[in-house]
């Protein structure tokens, strides 16, 4: 029995809580939070009786009967905590984005290393639905050999967050860094999951909103030695697939829609989540009518994934050394725009173990 303690009960932790529930072998042992409402409110849910309830992380690596911690914190805690875990001798899923810089990426990964204890991060977006599925397609080289590939990303989210209203994480209005920070790890881990390793990659940010400090619209162009070249176009201010909002009502209303060319199809995934191959004679194959991006599901199978690891011993699709490149593509896409230059990668990545 794998025995998981959850550091950080706010508002992304029912996705965690609600995988964790749904996993053999595994039981949630103990909840961390600052502040006992939140902390209280979750253990209410999850019947987690109060003494298993810790305000202080420090206290539960001491007291509580874990081998896992989950980390659902914000970024600028992840080093003190991965640290402290792995000092104490527990495997760690930690929440994305992974870390502030890549120092500070490096010395987790090296921390965990040398306390010989295991490391993922919780990338979702590779496991939600319909990229399992183009997943799927690409290997069975359905679409040939891939030249092309455009990701887009729409939601008309930040616009509406005046300072009076409540939104879910009120943090996005005062983050630098916001849409390829927060979400593009997201995006950037799922491209690298589809595509590979991209050479270089090239830029431009806006700030549209006026009512965050960060940037919510941009394209990053993505280059391969290869020939292979993509385009991801993202934006939370505009309206073009806003239609059926609830007027009023603040919160993300996420919509992607992802076309790959290749020599023997073209794979089209369209704002409704149907995806479909079209051949050279311009015939149609369904490959899903629908799909949707299934965030509690997601987790469930990256969590599920998590334990297969350690229970065989496996290599995890996302370590800490792994994510070292998603978190390159990041930092790159601001040095790119603040520069206006090509960003060259992966001379400064590590080798990834897995572990």
């Amino acid at each position: 029995m794998w025995k998981v303690g959850l550091i950080g009960t706010g508002y992304w932790s029912e996705k965690h809580l609600n995988a964790w529930a749904r996993i053999e072998n595994v039981e949630i042992a103990a909840l961390c939070n600052r502040t006992r409402g939140k902390l209280e409110q979750r253990a209410g849910q999850y019947s987690i009786p109060p003494d298993r309830l810790y305000t202080s992380v420090e206290e539960m690596l001491q007291r509580a009967d874990i081998h896992i911690v989950d980390i659902v914190t914000g970024p600028e805690t992840h080093l003190e905590l991965v640290t402290m875990a792995a000092k104490a001798g527990k495997h760690i899923l930690c929440q994305k984005p992974f870390a502030l810089s890549l120092e500070e990426a490096y010395e987790m990964v090296r921390i965990t290393r040398d306390h010989n204890v295991r490391l993922m991060v919780t990338e979702n977006w590779r496991w939600l639905q319909p990229f399992q599925i183009i997943k799927r397609a690409i290997n069975a080289r359905s679409l040939g050999r891939i030249h092309s590939a455009r990701y887009a990303h729409s939601d008309y989210y930040t616009p509406r967050m005046m300072p009076d209203i409540p939104i879910p994480q009120p943090f996005f209005r005062s983050m630098p860094k916001l849409l390829f920070y927060e979400m593009g790890a997201h995006w950037f881990d799922t491209w690298r999951y589809l595509f590979g390793e991209p050479s270089r990659l090239y830029a431009e940010t806006q700030t549209i909103s006026p009512y965050i400090q960060g940037e919510d619209a941009g394209v990053v162009m993505l280059g391969y030695d290869s020939g292979f070249c993509g385009v991801l176009d993202a934006s939370w201010a505009t309206r073009r697939e806003s239609a059926g909002r609830v007027p009023g009502a603040i919160s993300a209303n996420h919509k992607e829609t992802l076309i790959i060319e290749g020599e023997e199809a073209t794979l089209k995934m369209d704002v409704s989540g149907k995806i479909s191959l079209i051949d050279p004679d311009g015939q149609e194959t369904v490959l899903a009518e629908t799909t949707d991006l299934d965030h509690g599901a997601s987790h469930y199978r990256l969590q599920k994934h998590f334990i297969e690891c350690l229970d065989h011993e496996l290599p995890f699709q996302t370590s800490g050394e792994d994510n070292l490149r998603t978190l390159e593509l990041i930092f790159g896409t601001y040095e790119s725009a603040r520069n206006h230059q090509v960003k060259v990668l992966g001379d400064s990545i590590m080798g990834d173990s897995g572990r």
